[in-house]
């Protein structure tokens, strides 16, 4: 055989994904129908596309899920691409994801780990590089890749859990957390994004801290004070268009969601927390998202230990936005309508 045939024999019988994908060769994937009530995803994310007519789920783990009716689910697909030579390394995990369509585009917004690199050890606690990022692709299936900017949040701050907000002023940003391990007060940030979100402008700015809230609380060398985690932001408006932000922390050691209100209707606030949980004990880390038919839920999970195992199940609530404040109704058991 001539070399050069030999050449493009050669070429041709390479894995497709070793030529598209700038993280690593993926596998070749078959994918399973799974009732919604039978995965395990933590953090678990909506999005309803009208322009597909179709629900994508992702969360933990850099997987999607796909879905007509939210009962019925197919994945979970591999759609996370990350580059090796960034900050995050070879193989990054990945957690907290959430989609975003914006401008015609659609925004991978997740918290990445590269366990290899240590940046700070906080009361013996080694913290690694960790923070959150945006990926983008021109379809909800991805892949979803980076950007221009390999950083969008400072080196040495540990940050996690980033979701999307256009702002009053017409500007988009980031809000997240900073990480209680380092600073022992878990905050909720927010930072400018350029308007491709391809990257952030400035500094982040703290809204409030862990500590703010009168509903969370732990015991801590026999005191009970309150507890240091922030988790899981998410913003909405009010009918009335008030602005909230649902976020997690825990009370004990039961994971808790509860809700703050700006009182200035911007991100800047200040913030006003409401004195009670909104949710169920168990249940946080939630988001909210209006059907294809124009109704609103809330997706979270809840945590269980099943043969020794931890695992996290994601659920659906009725909600209602119709006044002043977010109603959470019923949770949905069973097939959705």
């Amino acid at each position: 055989m001539p070399l050069l045939l030999l050449l493009i024999t050669f070429l041709l019988a390479l894995p497709l994904t070793a030529q598209t994908s700038p993280n690593r060769i993926t596998p070749k994937f078959v994918p399973r129908t799974f009732m919604r009530d039978s995965i395990n995803l933590s953090d678990p994310c909506i999005l309803a596309d009208s322009a597909t007519q179709t629900y994508y789920m992702t969360g933990t783990g850099g997987r999607l899920y796909t879905s007509k009716d939210l009962n019925t689910w197919i994945g979970p697909y591999p759609v996370a691409e990350t580059d090796p030579n960034s900050w995050m390394g070879f193989n990054p995990q990945i957690w907290a994801a959430e989609l975003h369509h914006y401008k015609g585009k659609y925004y991978y917004f997740a918290t990445f780990t590269n366990n290899a690199v240590k940046i700070d050890t906080v009361r013996g606690n080694v913290i690694p590089r960790r923070a959150s990022h945006i990926l983008v692709s021109d379809k909800p299936t991805g892949p979803y890749r980076p950007m221009a900017d390999s950083t969008y949040l400072p080196a040495n701050q540990p940050t996690l859990d980033g979701t999307f907000w256009v702002d009053t002023d017409g500007k988009p940003y980031m809000i997240y957390c900073g990480e209680w391990l380092q600073n022992w007060d878990g905050t909720i940030e927010k930072i400018q994004l350029k308007p491709d979100l391809g990257g952030s402008i400035g500094q982040g700015t703290i809204l409030f801290r862990a500590s703010a809230s009168p509903w969370s609380q732990e015991v801590e060398n026999g005191k009970v004070r309150p507890n240091k985690v922030t988790d899981g932001p998410y913003l909405f408006r009010t009918g009335t268009g008030r602005l909230g932000m649902i976020w997690t922390s825990w009370v004990d050691d039961i994971y808790t969601q509860g809700v703050a209100y700006s009182q200035s209707g911007t991100l800047d606030g200040p913030w006003l927390q409401e004195p009670k949980p909104i949710t169920p004990p168990n249940f946080g880390h939630g988001m909210l998202f209006r059907t294809l038919d124009g109704k609103w839920l809330m997706s979270v999970h809840s945590h269980k230990s099943v043969n020794g195992r931890y695992i996290r199940i994601p659920h659906l609530f009725e909600v209602d936005l119709s006044g002043d404040k977010l109603v959470v109704g019923k949770m949905i058991v069973g097939k959705y309508q």
